[in-house]
Order: structure tokens, then C-alpha cells, then sequence
């Protein structure tokens, strides 16, 4: 089951039942199962405050995923700083809803096995994000 939760006030702007449709069909081209998977979305300092806490790390990130996966079935808190996609998506001059969508799309795919650490993987987590993407035909 997918879960959303806000730690900042934010609107989705996606259909939740859309979503959760689009989450079991990247775990199932991945060969993978939905179990509990939960999007808190949040701030920068919120986020900041994980990753130094639970990672130590001292950076801002858009992104973090816990896996708590068995198996073949996912299982994952994954937290999203809001303000991150919203730089992001200027930086990178898109809509926030893709920076959004290639965000959620990011997590699934760091629960499904994929890194992003070196740079052949990140080519390869890039290239990932946007056949994920094009599964979500709302976008």
C-alpha cells in the first residue's frame, strides 16, 4: 500500500489513486511487489535534520529513502523536501509536477536495487527515471 503524509503544508498535485496505481507498476517492471510504501513530504530543515541525524551527512538533499524491503516486496519511508523539487525543477527548467513525478520515481527505483553514487550509475538511475516516468500517463 502506498501512503502519502505532509510534514509541510503542500498540495499534491497528482490524483493520490493515480499514484498509487503508477508505484505498483514500476515495482512490477522491476520484478518487485508494493507492501508498505510511505512519501512524507517536507521541508528543507526537516530533511536536513534526517540526513545528518540517520546518514551524517550535512547537506541539503531532495530526497531520502529508508529501505525496509523483503524480498521481492518493498517496503520504504521515503521523505522529499518539497522546497529541493521546487529549486530543482527551476534549475533544471521543467514543471514542478515532472521534477516531482522523476523524485518519486527515484526512490522506487533506489528500493528496486539501483544506485547513483558513481557516474555510470547515475546515467543509468537517469535513464531509469524517465522509463518510470513514461509509465505515468497523467503526465
Amino acid at each position: 500500500m502506498t501512503s502519502f503524509f505532509n510534514e509541510t503544508p503542500f498540495v499534491f498535485p497528482f490524483k493520490k489513486n493515480e499514484v498509487k496505481r503508477w508505484v505498483k507498476r514500476v515495482a512490477q517492471s522491476e520484478g518487485k511487489e508494493v507492501g508498505n510504501i510511505n512519501y512524507i513530504f517536507c521541508d528543507d530543515e526537516y530533511l536536513h535534520k534526517i540526513n545528518v541525524e540517520y546518514l551524517q551527512h550535512d547537506t541539503l538533499t531532495d530526497i531520502i529513502t529508508f529501505d525496509y524491503s523483503e524480498g521481492k516486496v518493498l517496503h520504504s519511508d521515503i521523505y522529499i523536501s518539497v522546497e529541493r523539487v521546487k529549486e530543482n525543477a527551476n534549475i533544471f527548467k521543467v514543471p514542478f509536477q515532472r521534477e516531482l513525478l522523476r523524485v518519486l520515481a527515484h526512490g522506487l527505483l533506489h528500493l528496486c536495487g539501483y544506485k547513483d553514487k558513481t557516474p555510470e550509475d547515475s546515467a543509468l538511475m537517469r535513464n531509469k527515471e524517465e522509463e518510470k516516468m513514461n509509465l505515468f500517463t497523467v503526465v
